[in-house]
């Protein structure tokens, strides 16, 4: 039963690692204050150190060109052209590369937005794993970690930047989209997606360093 269960647990786990692919300098202070209970539950790194200039760059950098994005573009792209959506691009190689730079401007706004916004008020976009944790834990963690990030005392806030990110480049890009995805019920749903590509990207953080160990025992 125990077996089954493990089995389970990481079986949905892989899960959440694949469905990643289709989505698509402060002054230190550790100082922790009262949180609610939600954000207790949060991982709390022992020596937090609140985020640079350079590591932000790389994370820019990571999130935007790094192997899980353009995978995850490629996959998002491949898609479109499969169902031929937007129509105005075609279902050919041409349609497949707009569609991918398309994918790539709205990936690369966001981020800038999101590093660029959040520098302002210390808001760290960087995703914290729950090694060790139960399952269940690190699962609402991962959840979690979507809509939250920490600040430059380490405590937890609604990740305003990240908020602004998503939701503004996915406005901003009606300017240059095909007409028939240029309005505003289109940049709505492209939000929401937006916001469970951030939580995939999450999971894959959170669960593919123990999937490798996995695979490489077996």
């Amino acid at each position: 039963m125990r077996a089954a269960a493990n089995f389970a647990r990481w079986h949905l786990a892989g899960t959440l690692v694949l469905a990643t692919v289709s989505a698509s300098g402060q002054t230190p202070n550790c100082a922790e204050t009262k949180q609610p209970q939600a954000e207790r539950n949060l991982p709390v790194p022992l020596s937090y150190q609140p985020i640079t200039g350079r590591e932000r760059a790389k994370w820019f950098l990571q999130s935007t060109i790094g192997a899980q994005s353009l995978a995850g573009g490629l996959f998002s792209a491949g898609f479109g052209t499969a169902v031929d959506s937007p129509k105005e691009y075609g279902s050919h190689w041409e349609g497949y590369g707009k569609r991918y730079g398309m994918c790539l401007t709205g990936v690369s706004t966001g981020n800038a937005m999101e590093a660029g916004i959040g520098a302002l008020w210390g808001e760290d976009p960087r995703y914290f794993r729950a090694p060790g944790r139960p399952f269940g834990d690190r699962l609402q963690n991962v959840m979690k970690m979507t809509f939250v990030a920490r600040r430059q005392n380490g405590n937890f806030i609604p990740a305003y930047a990240r908020y602004i990110g998503i939701s503004g480049n996915n406005v901003l890009s009606n300017t240059w989209r095909a007409d028939s995805e240029a309005d505003a019920r289109h940049a709505a749903v492209r939000t929401v997606l937006g916001f469970a590509g951030r939580m995939g990207s999450n999971a894959f953080q959170e669960f593919w360093p123990d999937l490798r160990r996995l695979f490489k025992k077996h």
